[in-house]
């Protein structure tokens, strides 16, 4: 309101000053040239007092038209800074504003874009960097509970297991039978304690080979195994071709899979294949254990859903099939890359 009386008195003066020029410039100096002013009557009064009327009404009539518009081009204005905002077109039919200005609003959305992009990247960036840092995290409890399990728990069942066969080996005979089954139920427990142990170890174990290829991990972590476990294993590896992400997936897959004849499959011979036919990496594990019905609910505990969504991650392909009491074969089929044997092919050459 006060913006708008302002703005009629300075036109109100403005207009005044304006007909006195024009009356100065008719009529001279001369005061009496100006007498008809005063007394010439309309409507029963001067006709001063109607000039400086009309005067007043056309001043207001004037910033109440200037007024609107200022308010009409504060409210485009807003909207486009709004749109600009909102990273929108700005539709120039709908404001209406000199092209200095409008490039102005341009530049002004350009570099909004840009920084959000910006700051998109930033945070994005900073959620893969925090997601790293619980992964590594992650990887060093579990190292060290690992180490700790297997200098603790682990050497204690396996000082259990001794015991205990140690004594149904030499003093079995002077106990009474029930006591004999007791010792021998026991035994078995603690056995079946280490194996659960081992495959802890298994599970804990990092997931990446720690610059190994995917062969020499296998061979290492088989060649460990079969100094702790009693059944029989087999296995052949050859040199694939994967990246360095499929590698460290399929050796975690291959982990997983271990982890689970140890708990579950109660075998006695486990084989273990790794080779690169047709343009393809084919794992295969292959155990004679208790096996499960595919079709049974239960199959989930056996842990092998997880393997199955791995293999999907890395494009390949799982096939399980299990047999009760014959045994169990998980299979993985990898493509290889055409780019990767073309490298390869030309490193040889």
């Amino acid at each position: 309101m006060t913006k708008f009386l302002t703005r009629m008195i300075s036109l109100f003066f403005f207009e005044i000053a304006i007909l006195v020029t024009i009356f100065f410039i008719l009529f001279g100096p001369k005061l009496g040239n100006w007498e008809f002013l005063w007394t010439t009557h309309y409507w029963d009064l001067p006709i001063i007092i109607l000039f400086i009327a009309l005067l007043f009404i056309f001043s207001i009539c004037i910033a109440s038209w200037s007024m609107l518009l200022a308010h009409q081009k504060d409210q485009q204005f807003e909207q486009a800074l709004q749109n600009v905002i909102k990273s929108d077109n700005i539709p120039h039919e709908t404001f209406g504003v000199n092209t200095s200005l409008q490039k102005s609003l341009n530049d002004t959305k350009e570099l909004i874009s840009t920084q959000r992009k910006s700051l998109q990247k930033l945070t994005n960036d900073k959620a893969v960097n925090q997601d790293q840092i619980i992964q590594e995290r992650i990887i060093q409890e579990r190292q060290r509970l690992a180490r700790e399990l297997h200098d603790s728990v682990s050497q204690q069942l396996f000082a259990a297991s001794m015991l205990l066969s140690t004594v149904n080996e030499t003093a079995a005979e002077d106990l009474p039978n029930h006591t004999k089954n007791t010792l021998l139920q026991t035994e078995q427990i603690v056995q079946q304690a280490q194996l659960e142990m081992r495959a802890l170890l298994l599970h804990l174990r990092p997931v990446a080979l720690k610059n190994k290829s995917l062969t020499q991990g296998l061979e290492d972590l088989l060649v460990e195994l079969q100094q702790k476990v009693s059944f029989k294993i087999k296995y052949r590896l050859e040199d694939v071709h994967l990246s360095k992400g499929a590698e460290d997936h399929l050796f975690r897959i291959a982990q997983e899979t271990l982890s689970n004849t140890l708990r579950h499959a109660k075998a006695t011979e486990l084989e273990l294949l790794l080779v690169e036919r047709n343009k393809r990496v084919i794992f295969r594990v292959h155990d004679n254990g208790v096996g499960f019905k595919t079709v049974d609910e239960k199959a989930g505990s056996y842990g092998l859903h997880n393997i199955e969504e791995r293999a999907v991650e890395i494009g390949g392909t799982c096939k399980i099939v299990s047999v009760p009491s014959q045994g169990t074969v998980v299979e993985i089929q990898i493509p290889v890359e055409k780019e990767m044997l073309k490298n390869d092919s030309d490193s040889i050459s």
